[in-house]
């Protein structure tokens, strides 16, 4: 596992190589709904990308970061209904970061509904040149329980974090 020197208001963000549950290849590793949000509180340059659809950012929901005094940043890896890969991903992702005043060296964290997309963008991002493209684990939904339901039983919901309806 490895970290990122994370800072917040002055003082460096400990512990982060606790929190990577993961590290692979192609990207920073990955994190929790909780790890991820606990971090966006403390460090103002930190980012959240929800790289899910526009479909489920309207009927789903989206997390709620107004507490933060921000938005999460949008951006589809994914285009419905074809779900066809979003060409124009990272061209997109970038320019949503740069406006929210993100550099290349801070701390963006992608979430999708389950993890697996928001893992293959955490991937492009880093091809892109960002060097802490982490992936949320579990991602808004999570996995399905054992009455096929998400939101239950892992991901940012099922933790209790903040979150509005589309």
């Amino acid at each position: 596992m490895r970290g990122h020197g994370l800072r917040g208001e002055g003082a460096e963000l400990t512990g982060m190589s606790d929190v990577v549950l993961s590290s692979a290849p192609g990207y920073a590793g990955d994190v929790t709904p909780g790890e991820a949000y606990r971090i966006l509180s403390a460090d103002p340059s930190a980012r959240l990308v929800d790289v899910r659809t526009r479909a489920e950012w309207t009927y789903v929901g989206l997390p709620d970061l107004s507490a933060l005094g921000r938005e999460p940043l949008l951006a589809e890896w994914q285009v419905f209904p074809g779900m066809a890969v979003n060409a124009r991903f990272a061209e997109q992702a970038d320019a949503a970061l740069a406006a929210s005043g993100a550099s290349r060296r801070d701390p963006v964290f992608l979430l999708c509904r389950s993890g697996a997309r928001s893992r293959a963008a955490a991937i492009a991002l880093t091809a892109a040149g960002y060097a802490a493209a982490y992936n949320v684990a579990g991602g808004f939904e999570g996995d399905l329980d054992a009455e096929g339901h998400r939101g239950r039983v892992s991901g940012w919901k099922a933790e209790g974090l903040p979150w509005r309806q589309g």
